[in-house]
Formats: C-alpha cells, sequence, structure tokens
C-alpha cells in the first residue's frame, strides 16, 4: 500500500466507479490507494482537482456510458472546474491509445495492470504540465493471444468499500478461459487465474472483522476456482474455509456457469450453514443449434436438469439468469423455444439483453445479423412474459416469514433483503415497523409487493 504524501494532501480526486462488481473491486483498491498516499477523495468529481474514471468495456451501452463520463469530466476540465483526467479500467484496456482519438483531452490511460500504480500516475500527471502518456496496457493482454498464462493476481485487501460496510464482494479469480463467441472478457481481462486460498480466506477474514455479515462469491466463472491451481472442487473447498469465519452469515455465489455446477457443489450448497439458497447461473440461451454457435459448453437438456436437481436438493432456492436474444441466425422457433423454456423454468429473477456485435469477437462476424427492432421486439416478449411468472411467484410468498438483512434506514424508509435478493442486482424488500440499523438481520413478515419489491413487516410488531 502507498506511503502517506503530505503533499498530497490538498489535492482532492473525484472517483466515478462503473461496471460490474469486478470492477467496483477494482475500484475499491485504487480509492484505498489514493487515500493512502494523502489524496483527499471528493464526493463531486465535476469540482475535483483529478477525476479517476474506471470504466466498464464488455458491451456497447457499458462503453457507451463510460464515454459519456469521460466528456463529462474533459468538459469541467475545460471549463476549469478539474485539472486532470484519468481514465482506468477494461474500456481502457480495450482501447487503449485508440480513447485519445474517442475523446480528446484524457491525460492519462491506465491499463489493468496498473491499477495498483494509480497514486504515482495521479501524481505523475499533476506534475506535468500537458498530457501525460499512456499509463501502459496489460501484458497479459498482448500475451494472451499466444496461449500465455495471464497477469499476475492482484491482492485485493485492504479496500476501500463503496458497498455498506455489512456486505462486500468477494473477487475470488480473475480472467476467464471460456471461448464465447460474443464475449469480450477474455481479450480484455486474460487467462483465468485463481486468487490463492490463503489469499481469499485472508481477504474475507479482513471483510468480516470489518462487518460484512454478507460476502457474494464473484469471478468470470465462479464454479472454475482452483482448477489452474490444481485444487479439486476448488469452490467447495473455498464454501468450507469461509464458513470458519464466525461472525459472517451470509455466503451468495455469483456467476456459475451452467455447465460447471456439479453433484460436489450442489450438494456443498445444500449442506452449507451460511451459503444461501440463491444461485446466479447465466445460461445465455437454450437452443442448442445457438449454444453450439455461442460456444457454449452446455445444452438445453443438461440445463433442465440442472435446474430440476438444484430444486430437488433445495426446494427454496432462488435462481436468476441471464439471456441473450437476437444472436445471429436466431429464428422465431428457436426464440420461441427459448420463451417455452422461461415459461417452464419459472426464473425468480431474469436478465435480457439484445446481441451485441462486439468487434472482434467471432459473433460479431457471422452472417444473419438479426435487424435490431427484432432484438428489441424479442426482449420485449421475453420480458413481459418473465413479468408474469415472478408477479405469481411473489404473490405466492405473501405470509412467509423471512429473514431479512437491513441495507439502509433512510428518509424514504427500511430497506433489505431477503436471502434470495442479492445486493444491487435483485429487487428489496421495503420494511415496515423497523427501525433497525443496517446489518442487522430480522424476522418478517411477506404483506405484498411494490412492482417487483416486497412488502413486509417486522415480525414482532405484527
Amino acid at each position: 500500500m502507498a506511503k502517506k504524501d503530505k503533499q498530497n494532501s490538498a489535492v482532492t480526486v473525484g472517483f466515478v466507479a462503473l461496471g460490474c462488481p469486478k470492477n467496483i473491486v477494482d475500484s475499491e483498491v485504487m480509492l484505498a490507494r489514493l487515500g493512502q498516499a494523502g489524496f483527499v477523495i471528493s464526493g463531486d468529481p465535476d469540482r475535483a482537482d483529478v477525476v479517476v474514471i474506471n470504466t466498464c468495456g464488455f458491451i456497447a451501452p457499458a462503453k457507451e456510458e463510460a464515454i459519456e463520463a469521460i466528456r463529462q469530466a474533459v468538459r469541467q476540465k475545460k471549463r476549469g472546474k478539474v485539472k486532470k483526467v484519468v481514465v482506468a479500467g477494461c474500456l481502457s484496456e480495450r482501447m487503449g491509445e485508440a480513447l485519445r482519438e474517442e475523446v480528446k483531452g484524457i491525460d492519462a490511460i491506465v491499463g489493468l495492470e496498473q491499477r495498483d500504480e494509480i497514486e504515482r500516475i495521479v501524481a505523475e500527471c499533476l506534475e506535468q504540465g500537458g498530457q501525460t502518456p499512456v499509463a501502459g496496457r496489460s501484458s497479459f493482454h498482448v500475451g494472451f493471444s499466444d496461449g500465455s498464462a495471464g497477469a499476475a493476481i492482484h491482492d485485493d485487501r485492504g479496500r476501500l468499500l463503496i458497498t455498506p460496510g455489512h456486505w462486500a464482494y468477494l473477487r475470488i479469480s480473475e480472467g476467464c478461459d471460456r471461448k464465447c463467441a460474443f464475449c469480450t472478457i477474455p481479450a480484455i481481462r486474460g487467462r483465468f487465474r485463481s486468487k490463492p486460498l490463503p489469499m481469499v480466506v485472508d481477504e474475507a477474514r479482513e471483510l468480516v472483522e470489518n462487518g460484512a455479515v454478507e460476502l457474494s462469491l464473484i469471478a468470470q466463472d465462479s464454479n472454475y476456482y482452483g482448477r489452474d491451481l490444481k485444487i479439486k472442487n476448488g469452490l467447495v473447498r473455498l464454501i468450507s474455509e469461509l464458513e470458519h469465519l464466525e461472525s459472517l452469515q451470509w455466503i451468495r455465489l455469483m456467476y456459475l456457469y451452467p455447465a460447471g455446477v456439479d453433484q460436489p457443489l450442489i450438494e456443498a450448497m445444500g449442506h452449507s450453514r451460511k451459503v444461501v439458497h440463491y444461485a446466479d447461473i447465466p445460461m445465455q440461451h437454450v437452443n442448442n443449434r445457438i449454444l453450439k454457435s455461442m460456444r457454449r459448453a452446455d445444452t438445453k437438456e443438461n440445463n433442465r436438469r440442472l435446474i430440476e436437481e438444484l430444486r430437488r436438493q433445495m426446494p427454496d432456492i432462488v435462481l436468476r439468469t441471464t439471456l441473450i436474444v437476437g444472436y445471429p441466425g436466431e429464428t422465431e422457433a428457436e426464440f420461441e423455444e427459448l420463451l417455452e423454456f422461461v415459461r417452464w423454468a419459472k426464473f425468480d429473477a431474469l436478465g435480457c439483453f439484445p446481441f451485441f456485435a462486439e468487434a472482434g469477437t467471432p459473433a460479431a462476424e457471422l452472417p444473419d445479423q438479426v435487424p435490431e427492432t427484432i432484438k428489441h421486439e424479442r426482449v420485449d416478449r421475453l420480458m413481459r412474459t418473465q413479468q408474469e411468472i415472478v408477479f405469481a411467484k411473489m404473490d405466492d410468498q405473501i405470509g412467509r416469514i423471512w429473514t431479512v438483512l437491513v441495507d439502509e434506514n433512510g428518509p424514504d424508509g427500511v430497506v433489505g433483503r431477503y436471502y434470495g435478493q442479492a445486493p444491487h442486482i435483485d429487487s428489496v424488500c421495503w420494511i415496515e415497523g423497523s427501525d433497525d440499523r443496517p446489518g442487522t438481520f430480522i424476522q418478517s413478515r411477506v404483506l405484498g409487493r411494490d412492482g417487483y419489491d416486497f412488502v413486509v413487516k417486522k415480525e414482532d410488531t405484527l
């Protein structure tokens, strides 16, 4: 960690954190390093000396959001409100020097491998009157194409949390070895690398000792954890280690690749005292021809068996998935097959995206690209189908007693989540009759729903 620098004590840094939970972890590490180096973290990036934007570049909407955030910072720089603009994260890694052509006025572009040098880069930016050179792109981005193992694993300990202190993300690996035809992640983040088990446990212990009662395990492919380290049933082993952390109450598994969810993992989830019965399993599609074109290792039949087995062993499990519609060549019949599967599966939560032809991916070069109007019409049809399913399932929960974790107690009310709601991704519970502080678990009865949110009442006030 960087040493405190008195020269930086009057310099304010505004930080804009964009993207997925993995990016949030990177943002939290950078914030900690900047603070430790003596910079003052500002809550107003429009009026800070330096603006650092940690970007996402996974799909077109994320790129557009990042570009607009960069442009806003550059506009403030031209107005004299901001001195320097530093861009980090996945879009920096993906575009490199070309980012300067997209937005004029960037002072430094920070590749993923330079994350832990952010305080030095900001200091050097301030020392130079004009633009600084590109801070560098990750070595693994170049090396991945020739089969290299990728960059070293970052140590994520010592973070300055953006999330509330009672829950946090625990990143267990970096990169991805899957070859999905539509995905840019391997090109951006490199080959799959598991964090060493002791490092993960130490980070988890640090988070719990600082007040976290819920940890969401995140990776590009969580159930692949440990294979590169020759750890058999790596995720199962990790779960077992985390259960020894006494104050930790909820362990949540995110980003489980369907073909890798095996019997040992399902049994571990079912028998665990702390793993919540919740599984985030992005299936992307169910038609076998499309899955093959996507270069996915799963099939419709295997996905169906997986759902049946999860529900057999954990009847109360909450299932979330992500789907892509409008993939090149997707016919109306194949889309209807997907709709029918959704009606059968009755997912508790579902994210649906139109296919984005991302440059450099095999799917972007496929023939029979689906028109945008059809893509968006299919997204709408699928989400209306899912809405009917979810509302019916929510109505069936009325009268149930849940353990709810209080997340926020503010002027708009008390908000929390039961085990079937992942933070920042799923809906929430609005809690009546509670003034409990965030991080408290309370017993609540389900009264009804407000859109996709549940309305519950603290049990001892009924």
